[in-house]
């Protein structure tokens, strides 16, 4: 596959060299501005042989759609004679790709990116005679070339939305990646004509009032059913896990900020300021788990019948796992992956908590703690590869049980306690947010010694990651984009900045609770207030 030409006016070999009117070549200065004027990142020393490989293969896995880079394919191994969809360009794993690119000054491929999905947002696909909601993403697109009358051939996307994919699943989160990406792609570039856009703004609106649609369900996190999100297999993560809420929250944020602000668009960004004050309460009260809060859920009370009870979702203390009385440490703690009427899913799963520190989802006091958490336990969640995808591992009979005997899914391996190395950039930002940058780097250096002659594999198997994933792809291009922007973040730590939000204080001001008229009693915000600002 032909590889998008190299921008005429920089190389990025050592120090800066830039093209002169003339043609020929002049010392630069490291803070290089591209023809827009937007300061783009340049690597401080000489890039080591891995990094040039790994740029040449995120070069070598780009997408051209009539002749313009519009995504990188999902694993470009050329020894795979049966690729599957990993030809395709997947929405969820370009993310990373995009950000590599962003953060060197190359941004046409992201913008092709954006615009292009926008337009195949509403297809009319459908499963059994049924359309999805309008709004929905695609999982991922392939660029086909069809037959038109005569010689003539046209290049078309065609976009699939889980009518194809093992067990028929849409993935909720592809609409909240896309509106983080569009934040991400406006903050970097400092192009923000193009979230502006009519058909933009549009694409926002569709996918959160998607997200915000009234239902039956009485949780302000999102209800959704089982492999609808990275892990889109049976793993028994339906009904409210936390990465899709992590990620709700940050594409409301991303949305409330993007959102040109007129009388058409004012109830949806009330809405949004609603549902961001109540996800933040539920999440930060309900979801956190650490040595205290183990203790009050032992001795926990059942059918409590009043708006005063403690043990709010009838949890029954002999859920807790034996496994976890011994491994959550003193200083530390975790958001759990899944709340449901008599029912948590106490296992540590990465990228929820990794995107609650990213978005200020969880407390500044609760990010501290879950990277306490990880760094107290690297054995179990960072191993011989960063990073496990969720902890422990079901086995035996749950796993039987719950994943329905999936051979994928055996136990230390794929998305069942498997390590994947894409979550790096992820885990590199949260850290950088917290001050913590020498355990990010600790994690990019053990990958950086084994994925290159790992051939830049999917995932690893075994408790502590050291084997490549009995299925895994080979050269995986998430895994080679999670470790370019992993390496540029460390380069550039400043950089960091610009992909995560702060705490918003003026939520914590905010209840629904208090806007009602119907005279209810209130929630308990005020009390949890001593907690949230610390």
């Amino acid at each position: 596959m032909e590889s998008p030409p190299r921008p005429s006016r920089w190389s990025w070999r050592g120090s800066i060299r830039t093209r002169t009117s003339d043609g020929s070549a002049e010392e630069g200065d490291l803070n290089l501005r591209n023809p827009e004027g937007v300061e783009i990142v340049s690597p401080r020393r000489e890039e080591s042989d891995i990094e040039k490989e790994a740029w040449k293969l995120l070069n070598d896995a780009v997408v051209r759609y009539c002749g313009s880079p519009v995504g990188t394919v999902a694993a470009n191994d050329p020894g795979d004679k049966t690729p599957l969809n990993y030809d395709q360009v997947f929405i969820r794993d370009f993310v990373p790709s995009a950000l590599a690119f962003l953060l060197r000054g190359e941004g046409e491929i992201v913008r092709n990116f954006l615009l292009h999905t926008l337009q195949l947002q509403s297809w009319e696909k459908t499963v059994d005679c049924y359309s999805p909601g309008q709004g929905l993403m695609p999982a991922s697109f392939k660029v086909r070339t069809v037959s038109l009358d005569g010689d003539k051939t046209e290049e078309v996307l065609d976009p699939d939305f889980g009518e194809s994919a093992i067990g028929r699943v849409a993935l909720w989160t592809l609409g909240l990646w896309w509106i983080i990406l569009l934040r991400a792609y406006g903050k970097i570039t400092g192009d923000y004509t193009l979230q502006e856009r009519v058909d933009v703004q549009t694409g926002i609106k569709l996918v959160l009032n998607l997200c915000l649609a009234d239902g039956f369900d009485m949780f302000p996190s999102l209800l959704v059913t089982d492999g609808s999100c990275m892990i889109d297999r049976r793993m028994g993560i339906h009904g409210h896990p936390l990465e899709i809420q992590a990620l709700f929250y940050s594409s409301l944020r991303c949305g409330r900020e993007m959102l040109t602000v007129t009388d058409g668009s004012k109830n949806l960004v009330r809405a949004i300021n609603n549902r961001l004050s109540a996800l933040s309460f539920h999440i930060r009260e309900y979801y956190w788990v650490d040595m205290k809060k183990m203790n009050e859920i032992y001795r926990y009370k059942t059918e409590e019948y009043s708006l005063d009870a403690t043990n709010k979702f009838n949890i029954y203390p002999e859920q807790i796992p034996l496994w976890l009385m011994d491994w959550i440490p003193e200083e530390g703690g975790y958001l759990i992956g899944n709340l449901q009427p008599a029912h948590m899913d106490f296992r540590f799963f990465t990228l929820g908590n990794l995107w609650s520190v990213i978005s200020s989802l969880s407390t500044p006091k609760q990010n501290e703690a879950i990277l306490n958490l990880i760094e107290g336990k690297w054995n179990d969640i960072v191993g011989h590869m960063p990073l496990k995808i969720c902890y422990p591992a079901l086995e035996n009979e749950e796993w039987r049980i719950i994943t329905g005997s999936d051979p994928k899914n055996t136990a230390w391996s794929y998305h069942n306690g498997g390590s994947w190395p894409t979550l790096l950039w992820q885990f590199t930002l949260a850290c950088i947010k917290m001050g913590r940058i020498d355990l990010a780097r600790k994690a990019v250096s053990m990958a950086e010694s084994k994925l290159g002659a790992d051939r830049w594999p999917e995932y690893y198997d075994t408790r502590t990651g050291k084997f490549i994933g009995k299925q895994a792809r080979l050269y995986q291009t998430w895994t080679i984009a999670g470790f370019l922007t992993s390496k540029v973040l460390l380069e550039n730590p400043e950089k960091a900045s610009l992909l995560f939000w702060e705490e918003d204080y003026e939520l914590l001001e905010m209840c629904v609770c208090a806007l009602s008229k119907t005279g209810r009693k209130k929630c308990s915000r005020v009390a949890a207030k001593s907690q949230i600002l610390v």
